[in-house]
Formats: C-alpha cells, structure tokens, sequence
C-alpha cells in the first residue's frame, strides 16, 4: 500500500486476520496549494468510482456498505483535516523543545486533481498510485477477493463497512501525503497512513501498540509509535512531519533532530520503555 517511489517489501498482516497488503504506485512532486490558519477552504477533487466486475459479489458487498460520493469526499476532508489543518493551541514538547509549527501554520496542500476509486480483482488489499502522464490524478485499486475477505470475517454490517472505510482512509493519505523527493523510508509514509486511519476511527480489531527493533516496520506498528510522538511531544508533530517532508530529502538524524531535538532512535527507545511501563 506504499506510495513512495523506493517501495517497502508488502508487509504481512497477522495471519489470522488479514493477508498481505500489496505495496505500490508514486507519490511524485506536484503543485501544492496553502492552507493559513485562517482560511479553512479545502480542496475538492473530482471523485470517480469503476466497478470493473459488477456481476462480482464482492462489488454488491463494496455498494450496499460504502457511499461512495459521500463516503470518500467526507474521507478526504478528514484526511486533510488530520495531515493539515491547524491545531487550536501550541504546546511544547516534554523535552522543552518548542513547536516547530510554522507561525502561522501555513501548510502546502498536494494538488491532487481526481482520485478513481477502482474496485476489482488483484491479490493484497489496496494500492494507490498516480497516472504516468499526470501524476496529480490518483488512483485506488481495491480488491474484491479482500472485500470478499471482510465480509466472511465478520457478519456485523458495521464492522465490514469500519473495515471498508479503514482501507480508503489508508489509501487516501497516499493522495495527499509528501515523501521527501521520494527519500522518506517506505515504513514512515506508511505509519503516517495507519497514524490517520487511527485518528480517523478505524482501528481493526487486531491492531495493538508493541514494541521491537525497527520504528520503521510500517503500518500500525509506526502509526502507533507517532500516536505516542503526537501525545508526548505536542498535538501537531505528525503534521510537523508531513509538512517537514515536503521539499528536502530525507536525512534521517537531521530530519527528527530538528522536529524534536532527539534521533528517532532515542524516540523509539522512549515510546518502547512507554510500553514496558504499562504492563
């Protein structure tokens, strides 16, 4: 599910829940747009959806659990709202290094122009990806042998539709995410994803916060890890991060030793002794 250019190998799910999520597609440079803290107008794009099997079960499954006109525009404001928009308040962080937020926050929006909601038959779960000629144009390939998945799982209507809403909420930070040039590690671009479906709400049943030797695993294991950097270190340092991705490559200890004045070494070794606190 990676958008980055430099892709991270798919990553395996728990085996009894969830199999593979297939990595791929770019998230190029493109033309950005500001947002200041005192206009909240947010971009619209043009939202398509193609069926490519209608006859499918699974696209029946997709239809009567997922609006697509109003599910993704609202999925997009939240997506928007989480990586961009302004916080209410400043704060600085535990270690006394003082927010990086741009005064005032003026962030640089991705002018992504249309996102196409594909539903059809590929192994793994989703993909999103920009077209050749334009990369400002986006595209999301969902599987229907996962929505099948989903569907044999759970015979809760609300949990299908939680997981349905998950997955593009995913896959929609891949629209609208910077990614250094393409230099960030795949694992940051994807834990910033997983970060924004957990403040979106939709947290499957099997995700939980752990510990281990790579902050860059990717997926809930980095979204967890930056949920603790949004707490600890001030409510806008995943913004802060996406924003400092935006128009310089990526230097590993530069790039956390400026945002919060640690490597991210040191920050993992804190979020893991976090963990070992509340056992």
């Amino acid at each position: 599910m990676s958008p980055a250019p430099s892709s991270p190998a798919p990553s395996k799910l728990p085996e009894s829940n969830l199999p593979l999520r297939q990595g791929g597609g770019t998230v190029s440079q493109q033309t950005t747009s500001d947002v200041s803290s005192s206009s909240y107008s947010l971009p619209e794009p043009l939202i398509r959806l193609e069926l490519r099997d209608l006859r499918h079960d699974s696209s029946k499954v997709f239809l009567s659990n997922f609006d697509a006109a109003v599910d993704v525009a609202d999925l997009i404001r939240t997506v928007l709202q989480l990586l961009y928009l302004p916080t209410t308040r400043t704060s600085t962080s535990s270690s006394g290094v003082s927010s990086m937020r741009p005064n005032p926050f003026k962030p640089h929006i991705p002018g992504t122009r249309s996102i196409t909601l594909i539903i059809r038959d590929i192994e793994g779960v989703a993909y999103t990806t920009g077209l050749d000629l334009d990369s400002e144009h986006k595209e999301i390939h969902f599987s229907l042998s996962y929505i099948a998945h989903v569907q044999k799982s759970s015979a809760d209507k609300a949990a299908i539709r939680k997981e349905l809403m998950g997955v593009v909420c995913h896959e929609l930070v891949h629209c609208w995410q910077h990614n250094a040039r393409g230099t960030a590690p795949g694992g940051l671009i994807e834990g910033i994803a997983d970060w924004v479906r957990l403040r979106a709400g939709y947290v499957p049943p099997h995700w939980k916060r752990e510990a281990g030797d790579d902050w860059d695993a990717g997926y809930q294991k980095t979204g967890y890890f930056l949920d603790w950097i949004e707490n600890k270190h001030g409510e806008g340092s995943v913004r802060r991060i996406n924003e400092a991705l935006r128009d310089t490559e990526y230097v590993q200890r530069k790039f956390w030793k400026d945002l919060f004045g640690k490597t991210v070494d040191d920050l993992w070794y804190d979020y893991c002794d976090s963990l070992d606190e509340k056992k």
